[in-house]
C-alpha cells in the first residue's frame, strides 16, 4: 500500500505519518526530513537552504529521486508537500493521497512550539518559506501547490486532534475498495 500525505508546515502531516506507519506497519519516508538533512549537510537554516532551493534544481531533484525510488518498493507513507504530485508525475498511482489544512495561525502557532521560538518569529519564518516553497514549485514543476484537484482526501486538521485526523484516515484506509 502506498499512502501520500501532503500538507503545509503545522498541519499535522508528520504525526499523522508517523501514527499511520504504526499502525499499518508502512515504511515512513519524509521530504521535509530529506530536506532538512541537506540544509543540515551544507550548513545552512531552512530559509537559506530554501532560498538557494530557488537557484539550484538539484536540491529538488535529489528529494524527488529518493521519493520516487522509495515508492518503487511499494508499502509506505510518503509524506511531503509535493508526494502526491511527484508520483503522479512519475506515473505511480498511490492508494491513498492525503491533503492536511489549518488555519495559518493554527500553523504558526503549532510551528512555534515544535520549534521552541516566539509565535512572530514563527510566522516571519512560515510565510517566507512558503512563499519561497510556492515559488519554486511553481517555477521547476508548473504546480499550484493550492490545487488540491489530485488529492483522495482533504482534511482540515485544525477541527481535531491528531487521534481524532489518524481516525478519519484510519476509517478511509480500512474501507478502500480492493
Amino acid at each position: 500500500m502506498i499512502i501520500t500525505i501532503g500538507g503545509l508546515p503545522g498541519t499535522g502531516t508528520t504525526t499523522t505519518s508517523k501514527l499511520l506507519s504504526e499502525k499499518y506497519g508502512l515504511k515512513h519516508v519524509c521530504a521535509g526530513f530529506i530536506f532538512r538533512d541537506m540544509a543540515k549537510e551544507m550548513n545552512m537554516t531552512l530559509q537559506e537552504f530554501s532560498s538557494y532551493a530557488e537557484t539550484n534544481t538539484e536540491v529538488d531533484n535529489e528529494i524527488d529521486r529518493r521519493q520516487v525510488e522509495a515508492a518503487q518498493s511499494g508499502d509506505l507513507i510518503l509524506e511531503g508537500r509535493l508526494a502526491g504530485w511527484i508520483l503522479k508525475k512519475s506515473d505511480i498511482k498511490p492508494d491513498l493521497s492525503i491533503w492536511l489544512k489549518a488555519d495559518p495561525m493554527v500553523r504558526c502557532v503549532r510551528i512555534s512550539e515544535r520549534e521552541n521560538e516566539n509565535v512572530d518569529l514563527a510566522l516571519e519564518k512560515m510565510i517566507s518559506r512558503e512563499a519561497s516553497e510556492k515559488k519554486r514549485y511553481k517555477e521547476i514543476y508548473n504546480i499550484e501547490i493550492d490545487d488540491l484537484s489530485i488529492y483522495d482526501l482533504v482534511i482540515e486538521s485544525s477541527k481535531w486532534d491528531a487521534n481524532g485526523v489518524f481516525n478519519i484516515i484510519e476509517k478511509a484506509i480500512d474501507n478502500l475498495k480492493a
